[in-house]
């Protein structure tokens, strides 16, 4: 909403009717809202259960560092950013105590990124917060179209389509 209207009021005539079908531009705006509703609560929540400073962009981080741990390089690559913003969030989850520099015991000149118990906690915590807010989808929906919607949903979504790096979506690229 842009004061009080639609963001794309310009090209929206008004003039449908009850069963037509809604305008194109309103399939992603209502996904978006869908995805941001879900991660504003799963933050809420994660500020309640004791991880204030958790942002979304740190979870996509986290992931991407994975359980073995990943160079700032790799970590920029999974995101789909360079090098440079992958090293500032990184920066970011350590002085958080989410993510801790190591060596690579395979290469004395790399630095390893890997989750501490601190990001290993946050982030078993969000799986069962979205476990929560699905099922709370399903108390809303009823559990058959919930699960008519995630099918369909992954009927029209590219089979890689969970990949971290969203082709630069994070970086802008």
């Amino acid at each position: 909403m842009v004061d009080e209207k639609k963001v794309n009021q310009v090209v929206d005539s008004g003039n449908r009717t009850a069963d037509a079908d809604a305008p194109g531009y309103e399939l992603p705006l209502l996904l978006f809202a869908g995805f941001r509703s879900l991660i504003d609560q799963l933050h809420t929540e994660l500020a309640r259960q004791g991880h204030p400073e958790a942002r979304p962009a740190h979870g996509f981080a986290m992931q991407a560092i994975g359980i073995d741990g990943a160079t700032a390089a790799t970590v920029g690559r999974r995101l789909g950013v360079s090098k440079q913003a992958a090293g500032k969030t990184v920066d970011r989850l350590v002085t958080l105590g989410y993510a801790a520099r190591t060596d690579d015991p395979t290469d004395a000149r790399r630095k390893l990124v890997r989750l501490t118990p601190h990001g290993l906690d946050a982030l078993a915590r969000s799986a069962r917060i979205f476990d929560d807010l699905r099922a709370r989808w399903a108390a809303t929906l009823g559990p058959d179209r919930l699960r008519a919607l995630e099918a369909d949903l992954r009927a029209v979504t590219p089979p890689d389509a969970f990949g971290l790096d969203a082709e630069g979506w994070l970086g802008g690229r």
